[in-house]
């Protein structure tokens, strides 16, 4: 893939969106990549849980793909405490991807899902390495027609908008293309 140029910084905060199978992830890496310096690591914040073997066989195959310049931190719920914990000692966090963690949150804390979100979005913003978040765009498609289908619809939307309005780039990814949208 492509390395898109010129977005690297220090106080860098993006947001990668795009469709299931986009290639959003691989984007991200390629960015993340950018600020790891010769010989460091980058720290990959996954936020899937492995519960089948068609799950594990994918995060196997996900961290063959990182290579060995990362580190991974699995946290399906408590990313806000990972991303606190970790700025500081790495030069860049990766964290794939947010609507699992939402998905995650509405099944475990279904009433923490709103104060969660707005925990986050402060510790992204004040993150102190660059931080690149991905997530699935869900509202492009028909409206749901379960309540909790369209519950996480919305604040998956309510999350992109936030983490959106501190990153310092957003990026759509299709067909594995992808397009600044934002800042």
């Amino acid at each position: 893939m492509e390395r898109v140029k010129g977005v690297a910084g220090r106080g860098e905060k993006v947001l990668v969106l795009g469709g299931a199978s986009s290639g959003k992830s691989a984007f991200a890496l390629s960015l993340a990549e950018d600020f790891i310096p010769e010989g460091g690591k980058g720290l990959f914040v996954a936020t899937a849980e492995c519960l089948d073997e068609e799950m594990e066989a994918r995060i196997l195959r996900h961290r063959r793909e990182r290579g060995d310049c990362w580190e991974t931190i699995e946290e399906p719920v408590g990313l806000t405490e990972v991303l606190r914990r970790e700025a500081e000692r790495y030069p860049v966090l990766l964290v794939d991807c947010l609507t699992l963690w939402i998905s995650n949150l509405i099944h475990r804390m279904p009433a923490s899902v709103e104060p969660a979100i707005e925990e986050l979005e402060d510790a992204f913003s004040a993150a102190a390495c660059p931080v690149i978040m991905v997530s699935n765009e869900v509202g492009l498609g028909i409206v749901p027609m379960d309540p909790v289908s369209r519950a996480f619809r919305d604040l998956a939307g309510r999350l992109h908008q936030g983490i959106a309005r501190r990153a310092s780039s957003v990026y759509f990814v299709v067909a594995g293309l992808p397009v600044k949208i934002g800042q």
